[in-house]
């Protein structure tokens, strides 16, 4: 029998509960924002603490957005285009080398992360990964969009990442999770075909000719069994995977291969409501992670699966603790719990807050209508 909880729409007592975590992942986010604008992955966590990533950044600029915080949005947007603006040299050497016939290193490329001071950090870490650039494309557009503000605010920084995909888009590089530099990722394709068309209207760099070129790419090498897959020449899926449908726009909607990609996800990746990355994951023993519920649950919603969407939405707003926080992954059905001690041993327990996972659930919260977004 169907449990009624899951497709029942929610009842006042449940819509206020939903409500005050939206209300509390916003103040999470806005009360950890750096002075500077830049949104750190997680406050405390010992890997992620001091430093912010384009690509979680970017979804948090959007959660935020939505929620009706437009200046905590806009300072987001103004450190990206401070510190891309900074990189202007270093991104015309880069295409400069590859006119040569050069071909720079990892090393050489820009990096994804940074500290909110906009510098490269000063450990090692998996550091080239072009998503980013893409996300935060689509991420800026989004927000100007909504409010109707003035892209040219943050032109430099826009001009410099628009440049640097269109020189290396195809490069294999780290994946979301930051591993895996040797193949190219799909979910990278993605959010950088969804960053480049968002800002074709908007300039006069060959972006849709790039654009074109990915998707074809996809077409040809990315689709196994109708579904889109976690690499190139690969079979497996990824938890990322629907950020190709909605937001990005790789693949469109209600086709055959989105349908198939959301059925591939949520039958090798979803138990109870909650997404796991991939099926070999083990970092912290391969737990579910909120965001990729979210995502699931937004690509649901876009397609008119609010019941659906709403599993999810209930799957993550039972796992915030009782401060409200909301961390990275929670330990149900690990896929590889044998793994998980070391990774407690190594960096601490799972980062909590995560921002991106606060930031996710204002997304979910908002394409399902239950917000009470600020004024």
């Amino acid at each position: 029998m169907t449990d009624p909880l899951i497709t029942s729409a929610p009842d006042l007592t449940e819509l206020t509960r939903l409500r005050e975590l939206a209300r509390g992942s916003h103040a999470v986010i806005t009360e950890h924002q750096d002075p500077g604008g830049a949104y750190p992955a997680a406050p405390t966590f010992s890997a992620y603490r001091g430093y912010a990533w384009l690509r979680d950044g970017s979804f948090t600029a959007e959660g935020v957005s939505r929620y009706g915080d437009v200046t905590s949005a806009g300072r987001f947007h103004d450190w990206v285009d401070g510190v891309l603006r900074r990189r202007r040299a270093q991104v015309d050497d880069l295409r400069a080398a590859i006119g040569r016939g050069e071909v720079p290193s990892n090393e050489a490329m820009l990096p994804t992360r940074f500290t909110f001071a906009g510098e490269d950090g000063s450990d090692p870490w998996w550091d080239f990964q072009t998503d980013g650039y893409g996300l935060w494309l689509w991420s800026v557009v989004t927000h100007a969009t909504r409010y109707g503000l003035d892209l040219s605010r943050w032109r430099p920084g826009i001009d410099v990442a628009v440049d640097y995909l269109v020189a290396f888009w195809d490069r294999p590089c780290y994946d979301w999770w930051e591993e895996h530099v040797e193949h190219r990722h799909v979910s990278t394709l993605g959010a950088i075909y969804g960053g480049l068309v968002a800002i074709a209207p908007h300039t006069s760099a060959p972006v849709l000719e790039v654009a074109e070129r990915i998707r074809r790419l996809v077409d040809a090498e990315g689709i196994e069994d109708a579904h889109l897959t976690k690499w190139l020449g690969d079979s497996a899926v990824d938890g990322s995977l629907p950020s190709c449908i909605v937001p990005f726009g790789l693949v469109a909607r209600g086709s055959d291969v989105a349908s198939e990609t959301l059925t591939a996800v949520a039958r090798d990746l979803d138990v109870d409501g909650g997404v796991h990355r991939f099926t070999a994951d083990v970092f912290y023993g391969g737990g579910q992670w909120i965001l990729l519920s979210a995502l699931l649950g937004w690509n649901l919603a876009a397609a008119g699966d609010t019941s659906g969407a709403l599993r999810h939405l209930r799957w993550i707003a039972a796992q915030a603790d009782e401060q409200g926080d909301l961390p990275e992954q929670v330990p149900h059905h690990l896929l590889h719990p044998g793994s998980r001690d070391e990774w407690i041993a190594r960096w601490g327990t799972v980062a909590s807050p995560l921002l991106w996972s606060h930031a996710m659930y204002l997304i979910l919260a908002d394409e399902l209508g239950i917000t009470d977004r600020v004024d």
